[in-house]
């Protein structure tokens, strides 16, 4: 016997009073019914009508967009992008809130992240519970920080550069990105058609003048002849492994931070926010406080950003292994730091390569991993080396939060925690935690 189809519920409209933010970029509401709904295009307290855009009968909860605002937020604006609101771009979450706003709700999910996945108050956390905006970002109330420094545009069939919807692989077709860095707006990727293209990213080096764009063509797709408004390098991802090759132009840009210069080749990690590279270094090495002599470990460190800042602190009697799975960021690692004989970079996954090293003891570890975290093997493996301190740098608040509790099971705990709001508009924050071992009792 089949069972019942399921019955969608898009395009349902409930009117509900918003509550809470959750972490992705939208609040919780519920229905009279009881149903949950996580709304975006909302803010906390207001009472919205809610049209339903993923979710049936049997969903154990529905996503929907806020059409019509019927009590609204004093923290609402009218959102300046013409491109945000429901069934519009999904890049930006918070366009419709204010900056102080928008740092407010950061910080709640940050709050409620640590509370549920860690068991950890602010207090506990050694947090503020403040998110601090980005150098250069506190702009009067409808400006925009233009701060994206790398922006992939999708391509739709007519060849027209845009952003996609909110998880769509629709695109939006967009004249101008507001949250774009100039160095980016100024190629004119918009402007342009891109017939055969399934993406193009275009990069603008903070630390150069260095403009890289890297495209994506379709299955079978020939790249056209680029001609932008700016000199720019070309890269071309390629159908077959997803590789990337130069087309013309430097196959990198150069990046600064620290007082240094980083090669970063072939689309590779870089903070996004002009203003991240040296934020973050100032973060983790106040937070760690280097010493000479020391032994470091820089784990998912990409192309040696922060591997450099400790060595320079370190000295020449200190030491800093890196650790990284890219074989193209570990290149332009051992490039970057090539001056230093107390730097040894190691290509690998994190879980496979730092056993292997033999390493049993170190006095300082600075870990900046992917989106999902570092996970529980890793983190007790760094515990057992027994570092004075270490540094998580997180992009995601619910990995921070894992992996805080898996530290806490293998006896250390937070000393500081620092939030940055580095992603302006978006629901996205970067985190520094800097832990230490818990005191044992005499």
């Amino acid at each position: 016997m089949q069972n019942a189809p399921e019955t969608s519920l898009v395009g349902t409209e409930y009117e509900v009073e918003v509550g809470p933010v959750a972490h992705g970029g939208h609040c919780v509401a519920r229905t009279e019914e009881g149903r949950v709904l996580f709304v975006r295009h909302a803010l906390p307290g207001e009472r919205v009508v809610a049209r339903v855009t993923e979710g049936d009968e049997d969903s154990r909860f529905l996503r929907a967009d806020a059409v019509t605002v019927l009590e609204a937020s004093k923290d609402r604006v009218e959102a300046p992008c013409p491109y945000s609101g429901p069934g519009r771009c999904g890049g930006c979450d918070w366009q419709h809130a204010k900056p102080g706003a928008q740092r407010r709700l950061k910080g709640e999910v940050i709050a409620e992240q640590l509370q549920r996945l860690a068991g950890l108050t602010p207090e506990q956390a050694g947090w503020d519970g403040t998110v601090m905006p980005a150098p250069g970002d506190k702009l009067p109330a409808g400006e925009v920080p233009a701060w994206r420094t790398r922006v992939q545009y999708a391509v739709d069939a007519e060849g027209r550069a845009g952003l996609r919807k909110h998880r769509s692989h629709e695109v939006q077709p967009v004249d101008h990105c507001m949250i774009a860095a100039p160095g980016v707006t100024e190629l004119g990727i918009e402007k342009q058609d891109w017939p055969q293209m399934a993406t193009v990213e275009a990069i603008a080096a903070t630390g150069s003048h260095d403009r890289q764009v890297v495209l994506t063509p379709r299955p079978g797709g020939r790249l056209p002849l680029v001609e932008l408004d700016k000199p720019v390098s070309v890269l071309r991802v390629e159908e077959r492994d997803g590789s990337v090759h130069r087309v013309h132009g430097r196959a990198f840009v150069r990046e600064r931070a620290d007082d240094r210069t980083y090669r970063v080749g072939m689309g590779g990690f870089w903070q996004v926010h002009p203003g991240a590279a040296d934020l973050l270094v100032k973060a983790v090495m106040q937070g760690l406080l280097p010493r000479k002599g020391d032994m470091a470990l820089d784990l998912y460190c990409g192309v040696g950003l922060f591997a450099g800042a400790l060595a320079d602190r370190v000295g020449d009697k200190g030491a800093v292994l890196g650790i990284e799975s890219g074989k193209r960021a570990v290149e332009d690692a051992r490039h970057n730091l090539q001056d230093f004989d107390r730097v040894r970079i190691e290509q690998g996954k994190v879980e496979s390569v730092l056993p292997r090293t033999g390493i049993t003891d170190v006095d300082i570890v600075v870990l900046d991993p992917p989106r999902a975290g570092a996970g529980k093997q890793t983190v007790r493996h760094l515990a057992s080396l027994g570092a004075r301190r270490i540094a998580y740098v997180a992009c995601d608040p619910a990995a921070l939060a894992r992996d805080l509790a898996y530290f806490h099971e293998s006896g250390y705990r937070p000393r500081t925690l620092r939030a940055f709001d580095l992603f302006p508009m978006t629901h996205h924050v970067e985190c520094v935690a800097i832990l230490e071992p818990v005191k044992k009792d005499a």
